[in-house]
């Protein structure tokens, strides 16, 4: 029984691509896809939203207690 050939769309360019070992970038289809993912994630165009009622720091100290 042959092996299953799963794609999923690129998501930069939503090109399919092969989910397998033989593609270096998945789930990006190429070098360029993924660098300008990592660049919206760095000037913070893309962002995981929060409840918002709650900073990140809002719990946290270096202090010890």
């Amino acid at each position: 029984m042959p092996e299953e050939i799963i794609t999923v769309p690129c998501p930069n360019c939503r090109r399919d691509v092969i989910w397998d070992e033989l593609s270096p970038w998945r789930p990006f289809c190429s070098k360029r896809c993924q660098l300008i993912d990592l660049g919206e994630w760095a000037a913070e165009e893309k962002r995981i939203p929060s409840s918002g009622d709650q900073m990140d720091s809002d719990d946290w100290s270096e202090e010890q207690q």
